[in-house]
């Protein structure tokens, strides 16, 4: 019994002692982390606190709006209501809250309950107002939550008059973009939709609000949205738990608006070039009926060649993009997206086609720099050539027939002549070589392609346009690669004349054509003429941008040849202009009807194209049959030919015949600048002083 208690004596001092070193690790490691907070980290927690309390309010910048050349508006603000409801500010009583909120969404014409089976614009599953308001309540009951965009103005001023009845409902009055000119313009300007999500944090760290602001998705409004769309402003406000502002503090960076742009596009050339274009498509179907294929599709571009300046372009069809300008709308936007004809798509510069006989004087000027022919040497075109197959020479049925748009030839021809008659054979036979008539491979591909790039072929023209396509340049290694087999001479005379695997857009084919019209200096193709700040001032005015040719020539010919460019250019392109010159004003010239029927008051030099082409529509509908393969109408032109102030291009889809379909619409382009001009130079004379009282 004695040693039972002895026992008890001793261990019940062992376990005070544990207990009290226990105690005191604790103390110690209380006190340890006491002081670590308190004293170590106090600033880092005490940051931590104030972000918690502080908070960054974004202010929206107001965008920049878009104008014509002539101060047209082409891309405008207007105002916009939006509904926001504060959860914790609606009725406490259940029953109250449920009649203002079933009362507000009949006046919006929103779900009040229920799960929806619709998205909105971004593509996300649209709620209805009871969810949006408890998702809001559950993150902050004091911050207002949006519930509706671009409500009818009369609702909004009935719920701000109203605003007893509607506890805790507000009207936001935010600005929104509208198109004044729809869809005669919509490929220039393009249109605007919400923040995608993907991009979501890089906007939002820039003060962006993802379900209030929006950003260019398409043309200028993309291109230029840095500059249209300005910079948030931040104000600083201090929050309590629930998330209710309990005061401002200040501003922590001022809303800078956007810049304003005033465009090259002059919108009244514009619409007259539409209508041209959508005439001459109209005529098509009216005289030839129904085509598989279609005639439905075409581009028209006029420009400055000088500064580069576009003054018009059109690409059909199109698409309204005032539809868009609000939010997008799905219905109509899964229509266009879906149209095999692609109106959603500036054909002026994505889309890619053979340019045919335009493409000739990139041809001639190679031929006549390389010394391949003298501007006066002639060729003998009889209509047709037979290009024998070079492993079976002596057997004629092996041989390839190339043949001339005229049956019957133009006999000899030389380089002026066949520019003005557009001789197919001429282009062939100095294009790869013709038995002792043009020794040895002629131009040869392997130089066509370094003069295609030369004249900016292959490359983007650098407009302020997205998705510019660059065209593509053919040659021997590509198809090699590509289809395993040799190029031929037959491969090279099809390029000669702008056929084969060449492709390129409208936009970079009537860039060659201002190379030839301004004597060999590229003039940037551009839509911006002026930059303008929120107060009305020009901060960046319009300087063309230029390149000469020549500097290419040089490094080509000098890596080619092995000495110094003898430059020739001027003495070459002034025949090829003369060449061109002589297509309206020649006997037998294929752009006369330019000349004499539609511009007999100004001098013109032109360029007619029929390109024929297999693509993929060609192809499934069984219109691809050797020799009555369809072909794409081109036409181009400058004027007047003295001093270039006016070129144009005009491009129909499967429209044939260039200089019965293309030239036309080109030309009334070419005559509506000029009747506008001289209509504006007599508005202007004719201005009266203001007289004195």
């Amino acid at each position: 019994m004695k040693i039972f208690q002895q026992d008890k004596m001793t261990v019940k001092p062992l376990r005070l002692l544990i207990f009290q070193v226990v105690i005191v690790l604790s103390f110690v490691g209380l006190a340890a982390r006491i002081y670590y907070i308190q004293f170590i980290e106090r600033d880092n927690y005490v940051a931590q606190a104030e972000d918690n309390r502080l908070d960054e309010v974004s202010i929206p910048a107001t965008r920049g709006i878009i104008l014509d050349r002539n101060g047209v508006p082409l891309a405008t603000n207007v105002a916009s209501a939006n509904v926001t409801v504060t959860p914790a500010l609606l009725p406490s009583d259940a029953n109250e809250e449920r009649a203002v909120l079933e009362e507000l969404a009949g006046l919006l014409g929103i779900a009040f309950t229920g799960e929806l089976n619709t998205v909105d614009e971004r593509g996300i599953p649209m709620k209805s107002l009871t969810q949006m308001v408890a998702e809001g309540e559950g993150i902050a009951p004091y911050r207002p939550v949006t519930v509706a965009t671009d409500i009818d103005h009369d609702i909004a001023r009935l719920l701000i008059s109203e605003k007893q009845r509607f506890p805790g409902v507000e009207v936001e009055w935010v600005s929104v973009r509208e198109y004044p000119t729809g869809a005669l313009t919509a490929h220039i300007i393009g249109y605007m939709g919400p923040i995608p999500s993907e991009r979501a944090e890089e906007f939002e760290a820039q003060g962006y609000v993802l379900n209030r602001d929006r950003i260019g998705y398409d043309g200028i409004e993309y291109s230029m949205n840095d500059w249209l769309a300005g910079q948030p402003g931040l104000e600083i406000v201090e929050r309590d738990v629930a998330g209710e502002i309990v005061r401002t503090l200040g501003l922590a960076r001022p809303a800078q608006d956007g810049y304003s742009l005033r465009l090259t596009i002059d919108v009244e050339l514009q619409r007259a070039a539409q209508e041209a274009l959508v005439d001459m498509i109209n005529q098509l179907k009216e005289e030839r009926g129904d085509n598989p294929i279609g005639y439905d599709r075409g581009v028209v571009i006029a420009s400055n060649p000088r500064t580069g300046e576009i003054l018009a372009m059109v690409s059909w069809p199109t698409y309204d993009n005032s539809r868009f300008a609000r939010a997008i709308d799905y219905p109509y936007y899964a229509q266009v997206s879906q149209d095999p004809l692609r109106p959603l798509f500036n054909q002026a510069v994505n889309s890619l086609y053979p340019p045919g006989s335009i493409f000739k004087v990139i041809t001639a000027t190679g031929v006549l720099e390389e010394n391949v022919m003298d501007p006066f040497d002639t060729v003998f075109d009889p209509g047709e050539i037979q290009l024998e197959n070079r492993y079976y020479p002596n057997d004629p049925g092996q041989a390839q027939t190339f043949v001339c748009w005229l049956p019957e030839g133009h006999e000899y021809v030389n380089v002026i002549q066949a520019l003005a008659w557009s001789c197919d054979v001429y282009f062939y036979k100095v294009g790869g070589g013709y038995k002792e008539e043009v020794p040895g491979t002629g131009l040869g591909i392997n130089a066509l392609g370094e003069w295609m790039r030369i004249f900016g072929l292959g490359r983007p023209t650098g407009i302020e346009l997205a998705g510019e396509n660059e065209g593509f340049i053919p040659d021997p290694n590509w198809k090699r690669r590509t289809w395993g087999e040799n190029w031929s001479t037959g491969d090279t005379y099809n390029s000669a004349f702008g056929q084969g695997y060449i492709l390129t857009t409208p936009l970079q084919m009537l860039n060659v054509v201002n190379i030839v019209a301004n004597n060999g200096i590229e003039a940037k193709p551009t839509l911006i003429r002026e930059i303008i700040d929120a107060n009305g001032n020009v901060v960046r005015g319009f300087e063309p941008e230029y390149r000469d040719i020549r500097e290419d020539i040089r490094q080509y010919w000098e890596r080619k040849y092995g000495e110094p460019y003898p430059e020739t250019l001027d003495t070459t392109l002034a025949y090829v202009q003369e060449g061109m010159r002589g297509a309206a004003t020649m006997e037998g010239g294929t752009s006369l009807a330019a000349q004499q029927e539609y511009l007999p008051y100004v001098t013109v030099a032109a360029k007619t194209g029929t390109a024929e082409f297999c693509d993929n529509i060609a192809a499934e509908l069984d219109q691809c049959r050797p020799g009555d393969w369809p072909a794409h109408a081109w036409f181009m032109l400058y004027a007047p030919y003295e001093n270039p102030e006016i070129s144009v291009i005009a491009f129909i889809y499967n429209g044939g015949e260039g200089s019965a379909v293309a030239l036309p619409v080109a030309s009334r382009v070419a005559d509506a600048y000029f009747k506008l001009k001289t209509e504006r130079a007599l508005q202007a004379s004719q201005v009266q002083p203001t007289s004195l009282p």
